[in-house]
């Protein structure tokens, strides 16, 4: 069993889940979009996107998919099932929809954009993203004043894919220090090896760099 990956939020999160989850598989550094490499990954993922996780000539692809897969394998409940996986799956969707989705509005215009070269930042764009993501911080803030984790007494993926963008926080510049309760949870999350620095002892090149200084005002 194989798990291709990049150093990028979404094939991070699942590295972290495999590695929390001492999961025996096999790692890969890959890029489906670099020049000659689409025909490899097509038949894995016609999004050409990752992670992918294959395993005997079959493919999934999707992050909460591949997380959800290696929890069974593991015989873990950090894919909470039972009555608890209703509790989990809720958290799953608002972030999404929410702040997962804010940290992404704004990490894609001040990190994304600028380390692959798509354009400058759209100023509306980070309004927009800061805007939900404060919408979405009071709303966490509240829940964490009361628990330690999402789901239950422990750690489980939904902690985990909150955080999915909370890692690359030096280039987004999000505002998570303002909300005591989300900062505590956090660092909570970053006592925790696998998600701290899932890519220890991994051929991963790191992520194209950006100068920070030239756009700490945008």
């Amino acid at each position: 069993m194989k798990l291709f990956f990049s150093r990028n939020p979404n094939p991070r999160l699942a590295v972290a889940v495999a590695r929390y989850l001492d999961a025996n598989i096999e790692f890969e550094f890959a890029s489906p979009l670099a020049p000659g490499e689409a025909e490899r990954f097509l038949p894995l993922n016609p999004n050409l996107l990752l992670p992918i996780l294959s395993d005997s000539g079959k493919s999934l692809w999707e992050t909460d998919a591949i997380a959800c897969r290696l929890s069974r394998l593991g015989r873990s409940n950090f894919w909470r099932t039972g009555d608890d996986e209703p509790e989990m799956i809720r958290w799953l969707s608002w972030s999404k929809e929410n702040f997962e989705k804010a940290c992404d509005i704004v990490h894609f215009e001040r990190g994304t954009k600028q380390r692959y070269r798509l354009g400058p930042i759209d100023p509306k764009k980070i309004e927009e993203g800061l805007r939900l993501f404060r919408r979405s911080a009071e709303i966490l803030e509240v829940e964490f004043f009361q628990r330690e984790w999402l789901v239950g007494n422990s750690v489980s993926y939904a902690d985990f894919r909150m955080a999915a963008y909370l890692p690359f926080n030096d280039v987004a510049g999000l505002p998570i220090e303002d909300y005591s309760c989300i900062a505590r949870w956090y660092h909570q999350l970053e006592q925790i090896d696998a998600w701290r620095d899932p890519f220890n002892g991994l051929d991963a090149p790191p992520l194209p760099y950006i100068d920070l200084a030239v756009h700490a005002d945008a």
